[in-house]
């Protein structure tokens, strides 16, 4: 019941539930994985209302990624989603930048979450919103092994089920594909590779937690790249979430078992600090 067009209200309540996320972090009531999935959850019912206080007649379909995707957020993370549709392009792609602008754009009330489409085909460069056959297009002929890793943590979050669902039908096949070519897997270490380089050159090699030398990237990424290698024929082990993945490895004999749970120390001790 507020005079606003009901952003600024759901900016109130997005505080509100943080600090109850956060009371109960800190006088220990829930461990990293249950704040993890709350602030997940406190994201996705944010970008819910974000759509049905804009656009609540267009047919958008909206995709989570990253840690939104794995349900293991952090207070800090941005949230990472992608848009699609059917019907005018026009319409869709002013949705989505209203959904965005809703999100992150500051306010007396602060923001809702800062939220990007950067992971969409192109990057920046690309239509902020496609539909399912030019998202087929794309995977099929020009995306990069990296994309495909990202497409790990994909689910849909809002907007509409039947469009968000068919998303995933798509994507399946190039994620989890029946031979997995070994150029791919090379991209994706070379790529790993670039990015400690260029930690190596700003002399954060030891002392950055994500991205520095045994650090949070470090761990998620040995676990998507057995989850890449094993996935393909096993389903039992390709949970978008880094620490239930982990889990579900050591089950299948992938890791050893005390290696995994050093492993999920690790991980905990570096999301917690």
């Amino acid at each position: 019941a507020t005079a606003d067009d009901g952003s600024g209200a759901l900016r109130r309540w997005k505080r509100r539930e943080l600090l109850r996320i956060a009371a109960r972090d800190l006088l220990g009531a829930a461990d990293l994985p249950v704040v993890a999935r709350e602030l997940a959850a406190l994201a996705e019912v944010c970008i819910c209302r974000s759509l049905e206080l804009i656009a609540p007649d267009v047919r958008l379909g909206i995709i989570a990624m990253g840690k939104l995707g794995g349900r293991e957020l952090n207070y800090a993370s941005d949230v990472d989603v992608l848009f699609l549709h059917e019907g005018d392009g026009a319409v869709a792609e002013r949705a989505a930048r209203a959904v965005l602008t809703t999100m992150s754009e500051p306010t007396a009330d602060g923001i809702v979450f800062r939220t990007d489409a950067d992971l969409r085909p192109e990057g920046r460069s690309g239509p902020l919103s496609r539909t399912l056959d030019a998202y087929a297009a794309y995977y099929e002929r020009w995306a990069q092994p990296w994309e495909f890793q990202a497409l790990l943590k994909a689910r849909p979050v809002a907007g509409d089920g039947d469009l968000g669902g068919r998303f995933l039908e798509l994507v399946q096949p190039v994620v989890w594909p029946e031979v997995l070519d070994p150029d791919a897997v090379r991209s994706v270490r070379a790529m790993k590779a670039r990015a400690e380089g260029e930690m190596h050159r700003r002399g954060l090699t030891d002392r950055e937690v994500k991205r520095g030398r045994g650090g949070i990237r470090d761990i998620e990424f040995a676990v998507q790249l057995l989850q890449l290698v094993h996935g393909r024929h096993d389903p039992s082990v390709r949970s978008p979430t880094t620490l239930d993945a982990l889990a579900q490895l050591a089950a299948g004999g992938y890791i050893e078992s005390d290696e995994a749970a050093q492993l999920d120390d690790a991980y905990r001790f570096l999301r917690t600090r």
